[in-house]
């Protein structure tokens, strides 16, 4: 299935993109996180379990077993704090 892949912040910094298209075999958060994290150095750093970020599905939070759908928007970000 394709995905819409959005990355934020400090993300998008360290991926050095603000999105891609990705043709994917995940059908859950979960198993799209596995797959990027396989592409090694920064993402399996930056997606790492422990590290603080936030996947959102379609403009709503996700959660690992959120599933996925061919055409959905996956929004990786890290936490907003406001001030």
């Amino acid at each position: 299935m394709k995905l819409n892949l959005l990355y934020f912040a400090r993300l998008k910094d360290a991926f050095g993109l603000d999105g891609e298209r990705l043709e994917s075999e995940a059908d859950t958060v979960a198993a799209l996180l596995v797959e990027l994290r396989q592409r090694g150095g920064v993402w399996a750093r930056e997606l790492a379990a422990g590290q603080a970020f936030r996947v959102a599905v379609n403009q709503e939070m996700a959660q690992p077993d959120t599933p996925l759908a061919d055409g959905a928007e996956v929004a990786i970000f890290p936490p907003v704090t406001g001030g």
